[in-house]
C-alpha cells in the first residue's frame, strides 16, 4: 500500500515538472523581429553613415529594435560633416572611449523622439534619452532635409548640427577639469630654431598654395661650414607640394634631354642638393636652375671640386629662388638692360643681360649663354640650359700683378688654392 502511494506521488511530481518546463518555454520572451522596411534598417542603409556607425559602436541596435516594435520614432540625423569634422576632436575622443559608452548612448538617443513628427513644432519633446531634464526644445533643431526618409514605423529628418544633451556635456566638462587637475603635462626647455636663431613658435596656419612665411635662405639646410646637412626628411610641414617627385622628374628630364649628365650626377651623387631642393619645393618655395651642360662641367678642375663644400657652393650660385622662364628673363633684360637675380649663394647675385638675341649670364670671360631654354618647367621648378659654369666676381679675379715671383719664369706655375666662397691664386716654384 505504501509503495503504491509513493509511486503515485512520484508520478504526480514528474507530471508537474514536465508541464512547468513546457510552460516556461512557451512564456520565454523571444527577441523582436524587425521588418526589412523598418526605419532602423533604412537608417543603417542611408547616407548618414557616421550616425549609423556610432549607433553600432554604442550597442544600440537591440534597444532601438525593441523601441520601433512598440511605437513610431522620429530620428533627427546629423549630416556626416557635423559628426566627422565639426565636432571638437577632444569631445569626439571622449565619446569613443570604452568607459564613456553611456554618454555616447545618451547623445544618440537624444536625437530620437518616441513619436512620429512629420513637421517640427517649436515645443519641447521627450526623447529616448533617459532623464527628466533631457527634453528636445524647438530652437535646438535646425532641419535642413525634412522628411528625408519616411517609413511605416518612423521618419528621419536631416539636421545641420549635432544635438548634445546637458548630461553628456556635464560629464565631458567634469572629465576635462579632472584631467587638467590630476595630470600636468611636462614641458621641456624652450627650443631654438637653428635656421633663425630664435625661439621656436607654433607656426600660424598657412593656406594651401600660399607662399612660405620664412625666406628661402632661412629654410635651407646648414652648409658644410656650419654643420652637417640633416638627413633626408619626408618633406615640409604642410605637404602642399610633392617636391621630391618634382625634383626626380626634372633630373630624369635632364638625362633624357641629353648633355646634362654631369649636373645630374653632382645633384644626386656628389652632393645632397637634390634632396634639399625637394624639401624646399615641398615647403612651397620655387626654384630656377641655370644648368651648365656637360662641356662646361668638363672644364672644372679637380681643385675646384675637391674642397669640402665646393660643389655645393658652385651649384648654389646656379639656383635662383624665383620661378623664371626663358621668355620672362629675356623680356626683363630687353626692357631693363642688366638684371641681377638673387642666388642661394648669399650674398652673390648673378647678372643677366641681352646678347645676340639671347640671355647672357655672368661677367666677360666667366659668362654663359642660355642655349637650351625651358628644359623643364612645372610651375615650381624651371630648368634653363647654359653653356658655361658661373662664378661670382670674387672667384674669377686673377692674382695681382705685383705678386712676387721667386723662381724662374719657366719653372713657375699657378696653383689654385680654393676656400669656401673664394678662390685665391698663389705662385709656387
Amino acid at each position: 500500500m505504501d509503495l503504491q502511494i509513493y509511486g503515485f506521488l512520484f508520478t504526480l511530481f514528474l507530471t508537474f515538472a514536465i508541464n512547468g518546463a513546457t510552460l516556461q518555454e512557451k512564456t520565454q520572451i523571444t527577441p523582436p523581429q524587425i521588418n526589412s522596411n523598418s526605419v532602423l534598417v533604412a537608417l543603417l542603409d542611408s547616407h548618414y553613415t557616421e550616425l549609423s556607425e556610432l549607433v553600432e559602436k554604442a550597442l544600440l541596435l537591440q534597444p532601438l529594435e525593441e523601441a520601433v516594435t512598440k511605437h513610431n520614432i522620429t530620428i533627427f540625423a546629423p549630416r556626416n560633416e557635423a559628426l566627422e569634422r565639426d565636432l571638437d576632436p577632444e569631445f569626439k575622443r571622449f565619446l569613443l572611449e570604452p568607459g564613456n559608452i553611456k554618454s555616447l548612448q545618451n547623445l544618440l538617443l537624444f536625437h530620437m523622439v518616441p513619436t512620429r513628427l512629420t513637421s517640427w513644432h517649436q515645443k519641447n519633446h521627450t526623447t529616448l534619452c533617459p532623464g527628466e531634464a533631457e527634453r528636445l526644445s524647438g530652437n535646438m533643431v535646425n532641419i535642413i532635409h525634412p522628411n528625408d526618409i519616411i517609413k511605416s514605423d518612423g521618419i528621419i529628418h536631416g539636421i545641420k548640427k549635432v544635438l548634445i544633451p546637458k548630461s553628456v556635456q556635464q560629464s565631458f566638462n567634469n572629465r576635462r577639469n579632472l584631467r587638467s587637475i590630476s595630470a600636468v603635462l611636462p614641458e621641456g626647455a624652450p627650443e631654438i630654431d637653428p635656421r633663425t636663431n630664435r625661439l621656436k613658435k607654433k607656426p600660424k596656419p598657412v593656406p594651401a598654395g600660399a607662399p612660405p612665411v620664412l625666406p628661402i635662405y632661412s629654410a635651407m639646410a646648414p652648409g658644410p661650414s656650419l654643420a652637417p646637412a640633416p638627413a633626408p626628411g619626408p618633406g615640409g610641414h604642410h605637404h602642399h607640394f610633392d617636391g621630391e617627385t618634382q625634383v626626380k622628374d626634372f633630373i630624369q628630364t635632364l638625362l633624357h634631354y641629353g648633355g646634362y649628365n654631369e649636373l645630374a650626377d653632382i645633384l644626386v651623387n656628389l652632393t645632397s642638393l637634390a634632396t634639399e631642393m625637394g624639401r624646399l619645393v615641398s615647403e612651397g618655395y620655387v626654384l630656377t636652375v641655370l644648368a651648365p651642360n656637360d662641356e662646361a662641367m668638363a672644364k672644372l678642375t679637380t681643385d675646384q671640386l675637391s674642397e669640402p663644400g665646393a660643389p655645393e657652393q658652385i651649384m648654389y650660385y646656379h639656383l635662383i629662388p624665383e620661378y623664371q622662364t626663358e621668355e620672362s628673363m629675356y623680356n626683363s633684360v630687353r626692357r631693363f638692360g642688366k638684371v641681377k637675380y638673387d642666388t642661394l649663394r648669399l650674398p652673390h647675385k648673378v647678372v643677366a643681360e641681352e646678347a645676340d638675341g639671347s640671355v647672357k649670364f655672368g661677367f666677360e670671360e666667366g659668362s654663359a649663354y642660355l642655349i637650351d631654354p625651358d628644359i623643364y618647367t612645372d610651375g615650381r621648378i624651371s630648368v634653363q640650359g647654359i653653356d658655361g659654369v658661373l662664378f661670382p666676381v670674387e672667384d674669377i679675379k686673377v692674382a695681382p700683378k705685383s705678386a712676387p715671383v721667386v723662381a724662374a719664369a719657366g719653372d713657375a706655375k699657378v696653383v689654385a688654392k680654393q676656400r669656401r666662397g673664394n678662390t685665391n691664386y698663389s705662385f709656387e716654384s
